[in-house]
Order: C-alpha cells, then structure tokens, then sequence
C-alpha cells in the first residue's frame, strides 16, 4: 500500500444488506484499487466476506451499540485502533459508530481527521435525539447521499453548505447489467415470481417493514382496473407486516395475483424481468437504491413524490410519482403504465440512461472521496 496516501477507518454497526452496507464495502474496495490501506469496524453479518474480499482489514466490534458505557468503551478500543494502524481518517456512518469515533479521535495519542456520511433523516422532535444526532455534524465535513438530506442538513440544523459534500448513492453497472440477463433467465424468474403465461410482472424489492408501504401495493392491486398483472413481493422483513400482508392477500381474494417471495440474491435479474418495480414508502427515501438498480435495467419505476425519489426519477419521461399512502393513484398508474407498452418500453431506455449519467457507483465512489482529500485539507 502507498503510505503517502491517508489511511481511512470506516465505522457502521453491522454488515448487512442495505445501502449504508454496501456503499461501506464499495468504499472499501475503492480505496483498495487506489492502494490505500483501509479498515472497517463492524458486529459483523452478510456482508462481511465482500468486505474481506477486497482487502480492506476488518475489526469485529460492536460499535452500532447505544448505551454510553458501550460507547466509551468502544472509543477506547477505537482509540487504540487509531494508534496501532496510523489511521489518518475515521470516517463514521451511523451515529453510534460516529460517537465512538469521534471520541476515539480526542482519545487517541495520534489525532485523525472526523468525517461522517448522512444516510437518513434521523428523529430530531426534541432536544435529546437533536443532541444524539448532532455528532453527525462535529466533523469539519459531511457527505450527504442526496440532495434531499443535504437540504435536510441545511434546514434542519443549520449546517453550512459549504462543508456539505454532496455523494448520491450509485448502482454498480457492472452487476446491474441488462445484457447480461438472458431471455431464458428472464422467463425463469418470470416464472418463479408467477408472473405466467405473459402476465405483466410488478414488483416490489425491499426490506419489509411498516413504512414501506407493501400494504398499498397489496390494496391497489384490488383496485386497479387491469387485473391481468402479477405482484411479486421480494424480500425480507419484519414477521408481523408479513403475516399482516399475507391475510391482506387472502382476504382481497388475491392469492392468485401476488407472490411473497421472501429473500432473493438475484436482484439484477428480477428488475430486468420485471415490467415495472414500485417503491411505495410512507416516509420519505433518504436516497432509495431500488428505483435506480430497476432503472439502469431499463425497467421504469412507479414511486412515491418525496425524499430521494424526486432525484431519481423523472416523472413521466424515467418512471412515475405517486402521492404517497394512496392505493388509489398507485392503482391508476400502473393502470396507465401497462396500457401502453411502446410508451413503457421507451421509459425504460430513457430510465437506464439517466441512471447512467447519474447515478453510477463509481460517480458516487469519486464524490465521497472527495470528502475525503477535503477533510485533509480542512
């Protein structure tokens, strides 16, 4: 490794499969090509053996706990991490980690720079979450993953723009790649999802949880007007909204139409297959990987009107907006997506090239690292 260049820590409570996980683990073998020696300190979880992939060295600490006696302990063992390895940058992802992190900076013998990434909107309705989250911005830099969190940032704390670094999150065209999903795998998941016999295939791809909104997709599926069209529901979640959705299915008579597909590793392949994939969150996206994964695949994208969304989709040209918690609209645009195929193929390509000027992993890789090169010159 060049030891000219910084060495850079990145701290996130655990490896698992969302964006804060992967965009951690896309860092990581960023900073591997350009040979700088990096760490990452996590509880562990599925993401851990990509993360040991590209190199990076990992630390198993369980920095995403809360409580403060387990915050100064951490900062202490982080501390000692600092010293050891020379590390230059700590670079936090959640505000746990960040803690801990930021005292291990004023711990450690040896003074590294502080930087964090915002990758939501945090609870700020009182003076007590406001003072927990206000360590996301004790750094003289901060990476905002959209331009809704950077005003987010802005509005709500009065962090000054010019020490906002803006990184939206990118796909991966290598993995995202339609050509590289055959018709006969195409017609395999079409299959599986039980989109048969040319029934156009809607999909959801997500954690299931409350706020995502499956339960409106559920309920405009009984509505819409087309009812030739199948819902396959991919992913895993909270046991209760699955159980909740699933009696929803069986109690519109829909057991038919939807599929609850659980868990699924081939997510490329599901959004080439698909004719539309919905986003249907009640609470708005801090940025929202779903809707430009399905995009780069040249599928258009149904999406709630806020947070993320109104970056990466642009309504009737890549996809449609939606007003969220409202099966009605969601029914009618899908109602009016599917009646005209030219129409939906032709947003599809318009979709993949607007991800493709915008939206690439290695777009978002240079921005943040930027952060970075400019939080060695703060």
């Amino acid at each position: 490794m060049d030891k000219t260049q910084p060495r850079i820590l990145q701290l996130l409570p655990a490896l698992g499969d969302g964006g804060v996980e992967r965009g951690t683990v896309e860092m990581a073998s960023y900073l591997t090509r350009k040979h700088i020696e990096n760490w990452a300190a996590s509880a562990g979880g599925p993401l851990l053996e990509p993360l040991k992939a590209t190199g990076t060295h990992y630390i198993a600490l369980e920095v995403g706990r809360k409580s403060p006696l387990a915050i100064l302990a951490n900062a202490r063992k982080l501390a000692r991490v600092i010293y050891d390895n020379r590390i230059d940058i700590v670079h936090a992802r959640s505000r746990a980690p960040a803690w801990a992190g930021w005292l291990a900076c004023r711990l450690s013998r040896r003074k590294p720079r502080f930087l964090t990434t915002f990758h939501g909107v945090y609870s700020h309705g009182n003076g007590f979450k406001r003072a927990y989250n206000s360590v996301m911005l004790k750094a003289p830099i901060v990476v905002a993953n959209s331009a809704f969190i950077r005003d987010h940032i802005i509005s709500v704390y009065g962090f000054p723009a010019e020490r906002i670094i803006l990184s939206p999150r990118g796909v991966d065209t290598a993995l995202f790649d339609p050509a590289k999903v055959s018709d006969e795998q195409r017609a395999s998941v079409r299959e599986e999802l039980g989109a048969e016999d040319g029934a156009p295939l809607v999909t959801i791809v997500g954690r299931i949880t409350d706020w995502k909104g499956h339960r409106y997709l559920v309920e405009a599926a009984d509505r819409a007007a087309n009812k030739t069209w199948h819902l396959a529901i991919v992913g895993s979640g909270n046991e209760g909204i699955i159980a909740d959705l699933k009696a929803l299915v069986a109690e519109r008579g829909l057991g038919a139409r939807v599929t609850i597909a659980g868990s699924r590793r081939d997510i490329p392949a599901i959004m080439a297959a698909s004719d539309l994939v919905v986003s249907t969150s009640t609470r708005p996206e801090a940025f929202g990987r779903v809707a430009i994964e399905a995009e780069v695949m040249g599928t258009p994208v149904i999406a709630t009107a806020h947070g993320g969304s109104l970056e990466t989709i642009i309504d009737g040209e890549t996809g449609f907006l939606v007003p969220p918690a409202n099966a009605d609209a969601l029914a009618e645009a899908i109602d009016a997506a599917l009646a005209d195929p030219a129409r939906l193929k032709a947003m599809g390509q318009a979709a993949r090239a607007h991800v493709l000027a915008n939206f690439t992993v290695e777009m978002m890789l240079e921005k943040e690292f930027c952060a970075y090169e400019a939080v060695m010159n703060a």
